[in-house]
């Protein structure tokens, strides 16, 4: 194998990546929210042993990494990871592997199920070309465990709370737990202040009797996060989307858009400050 440049570049598209000691490369593996099986696991440590130092490393995005892999072994490698099920990722200008929480699978405070989101989005746009990289998260609620504001577009889980005064035993646990203040109390009755409510589940999630609960829940999409050479946490789109569909369509403008608009190297948070917000929320919601 050579390290002609397009070959580096070709390599790198696949998540074959280059080391500074060049004639080894790290090779970035392909995961779906950080799942892995115990077979595969397996199958990897036997891998790094062979043709690596015998370590894997574990990525910020929940993926594995095999350094020092040799130029002329990249090949053999490879062929024995997809014999135990396991790809190659993804490096360079274009659609990263996605990450996510685990959602209600496991998590008290879970809203989506994030594992089918992140599957969808995977079978979508992975390895899709974009004018830089291009970063996708799903988180299960507004604890943001996934980081869905750090990334290019972040899927997080959201609800309107509702009080019910028919059961409430007045314990005014859910005023003194709701993380921005956004419950009052004016005697024996509850309400919520919208402008306040980040459409987390602590209070429908907490309430002993069960009088919060979900009025509406669905999903907050959010655009232009990195946390890059030049951070900016992402723009909220819009409200509580209550369909995958319409949820789906956003993301799929959403992508369109940055492709058309956006400049080479320009991640998609910049071009959005570059062309303005509202312009672009505009756009992406309701067409040109």
């Amino acid at each position: 194998m050579t390290n002609e440049i397009i070959d580096l570049a070709a390599l790198k598209k696949t998540g074959m990546i280059q080391q500074k000691q060049k004639e080894f490369f790290a090779l970035r593996l392909h995961s779906v929210g950080g799942d892995f099986t115990t077979q595969q696991i397996r199958g990897i440590a036997e891998i790094a042993d062979t043709f690596g130092k015998g370590q894997i490393h574990l990525s910020t995005r929940q993926g594995i990494e095999i350094h020092f892999v040799h130029g002329a072994d990249l090949e053999k490698a490879k062929s024995e990871l997809e014999a135990v099920g396991v790809t190659m990722g993804a490096c360079g200008p274009r659609i990263r592997v996605i990450t996510a929480c685990p959602g209600t699978l496991t998590c008290r405070w879970g809203i989506i199920d994030t594992k089918e989101i992140s599957g969808y989005l995977d079978t979508t746009y992975f390895r899709e070309e974009t004018p830089h990289k291009f970063k996708m998260a799903v988180t299960g609620c507004p604890h943001n465990c996934a980081k869905a504001t750090e990334n290019d577009i972040g899927v997080m889980g959201g609800i309107i709370p509702g009080w019910l005064e028919f059961g409430c035993n007045d314990c005014g646990l859910c005023v003194n737990i709701c993380p921005t203040g956004a419950i009052s109390r004016e005697g024996s009755s509850y309400s919520l202040d919208l402008d306040k409510c980040i459409n987390c589940s602590i209070c429908t999630a907490s309430c002993p009797t069960g009088s919060w609960v979900a009025v509406q829940k669905g999903y907050i999409l959010w655009i232009g996060g990195t946390m890059g050479k030049i951070p900016r946490l992402a723009s909220r789109l819009d409200g509580v989307i209550e369909s995958k569909e319409r949820l789906y369509e956003l993301i799929k403008r959403a992508v369109t858009y940055y492709r058309e608009n956006g400049r080479k190297k320009e991640r998609f948070g910049h071009m959005i400050d570059r062309i303005g917000l509202e312009t672009v929320k505009a756009e992406i919601l309701h067409g040109k």
